[in-house]
């Protein structure tokens, strides 16, 4: 944790210091962002069906909220970038088997592509530790 308080966790992959990003960053305030997960299993793209790529990002995002001590219940909002209109079902599917019961905000957004053309799928999650799990502290 820095001084101001943010706590950024890293995940190993190699974007992440190519790039410079974290893949999940705490605010004071009880708010965290996860970066945007595609469908990478132990280092190596797991380009599958649109479902399963979808499964695998969110696994991976909520692979980061566990590190954080947080689970699904905490997601406040997911976002989803899909790279064809055709798979808006199979990934609103894999959406509805892990968060049917949370009901986390969301978007779906169709984009013009990813790194790697066999990716179809990009999520990003945001969850919330409430006041109780975050030692009372507010801002």
């Amino acid at each position: 944790m820095t001084d101001d308080g943010v706590r950024r966790i890293s995940s190993g992959g190699p974007f992440e210091d190519t790039v410079g990003y974290s893949r999940a960053v705490e605010l004071p305030n009880g708010l965290v962002l996860v970066s945007g997960c595609t469908s990478v299993v132990g280092g190596v793209i797991d380009a599958g069906t649109p479902y399963e790529q979808a499964v695998n990002a969110f696994r991976a995002a909520l692979d980061a909220l566990k590190t954080l001590g947080l689970g699904r219940e905490h997601v406040v909002r997911t976002r989803m970038y899909i790279t064809h209109a055709r798979d808006v079902d199979e990934v609103g599917r894999a959406h509805k088997e892990l968060f049917d019961d949370v009901r986390p905000a969301t978007s779906m957004l169709i984009v013009s592509g990813f790194i790697d053309p066999s990716l179809v799928v990009e999520v990003e999650v945001e969850a919330f530790r409430p006041r109780a799990e975050n030692g009372g502290a507010q801002s």
